[in-house]
Parts: C-alpha cells; sequence; structure tokens
C-alpha cells in the first residue's frame, strides 16, 4: 500500500511548499487599518503567539496594497470570518476595489480602525512591531478589546478553497461578556 509519505521528498523550493500549504488549513481573517482611505486585507496567517503578554501576528505582502496603511498604523483590527462570509473574504482578497463599498457593513471603532458588523469576532490590536522576512512583513500586536459570539463556524481556507468544520453551530448575535470596568459599550477590555 502507498500512503503519501512513501513519496520521495521533493526540493523545498517556492511552488513546492505552496503545494504543501494547501494540505494546512486555516483560519480565514480580515484585517483594517485607519487612513485617510481605510485599508483591508484577507488573510490566512493570524495566529496567538503569546497569552503573557496576549499577543498576536498575521503577515502581509510588502507589495500589498493595503501594507502601507498597515505601515504606519499604531492600530488594526483583526476579524475572524463566519463560515457563510466567503464572499466578504473574497471582496478583501480582490485588488484594485473598494473594499469598504457596499454591500460590505461596517463602521469605524475606537482608534478610527474600521469594524466589520457581522463578524464571528474580532480583535482591535495594538501594533507593537513589524518584522521584514522575505517578501512579507509579521505584524505583532497586542489584543486591546475583543467581541466574539457565542457561537459559530468559522471560514476557512483548504486546498485552494473556502471551507468551514462541520457539525459547528450557527453563529448568533456578536456579543461581549466579561466587562471590566468604563470600556467602550459592548468590548471586552483585555488590558486590564
Amino acid at each position: 500500500m502507498t500512503t503519501p509519505l512513501d513519496a520521495p521528498p521533493t526540493d523545498a523550493d517556492t511552488a513546492a511548499l505552496r503545494t504543501l500549504l494547501r494540505h494546512q488549513a486555516s483560519t480565514v481573517v480580515v484585517v483594517t487599518a485607519p487612513g485617510p482611505s481605510p485599508a483591508g486585507f484577507t488573510a490566512t496567517s493570524f495566529t496567538s503567539v503569546s497569552l503573557a503578554p496576549p499577543i498576536v501576528s498575521f503577515c502581509l505582502n510588502l507589495r500589498s496594497s493595503s501594507w502601507p496603511a498597515v505601515a504606519e498604523a499604531r492600530h488594526v483590527g483583526v476579524h475572524l470570518l463566519a463560515r457563510q462570509q466567503q464572499e466578504l473574504a473574497r471582496t478583501f482578497a480582490t485588488s484594485g476595489i473598494d473594499r469598504f463599498a457596499a454591500p460590505t457593513r461596517w463602521r469605524a471603532g475606537p482608534q478610527g480602525v474600521p469594524i466589520l458588523d457581522d463578524a464571528l469576532a474580532w480583535l482591535l490590536c495594538r501594533v507593537v512591531d513589524r518584522v521584514t522576512v522575505g517578501d512579507h512583513a509579521i505584524v505583532l500586536a497586542e489584543p486591546e478589546l475583543l467581541r466574539h459570539a457565542d457561537v459559530g463556524s468559522p471560514l476557512l481556507y483548504h486546498q485552494g478553497r473556502y471551507t468551514g468544520l462541520t457539525g459547528g453551530g450557527e453563529p448568533v448575535a456578536t456579543r461581549a461578556a466579561g466587562l471590566s470596568k468604563s470600556p467602550p459599550t459592548g468590548y471586552i477590555d483585555v488590558t486590564r
């Protein structure tokens, strides 16, 4: 019997690595940044880096139209998309369009960061570092506020397409719980 690991190894060039990474299921997020014109992009590189202190990261191509805004931003929004938000993910992955035009639903949040309505969860983060690696920047950010749905199924990217978990609950209206003293209404302040 032949298994995938019985195949001969391949040199780890760009094409081979891209093919291998298609086997990894990744959470789909939209990152937004304030500016004269708001910026935003779809990413599958979002991850938790540290819990103490809380630090998350995402990566962005230095040639991306969103990079200039992210390079200057002191705060960004990270929005975890729900399974049914494939069209929103496609919108923020498309070049040369106004990603914030209708039907995208959003509002200016704290620090002027664009907050997308109906996301499964979102974090308002303070950018703490940007590290250039190859043709990308790794952005490290500290969550300051967050909001999440009680239940829902995340949007995933796997084998070159959007998908989701099977058996997950459907998203409900987002809400905040465990509010600390005096955060903006409805947000969880994770800095205290």
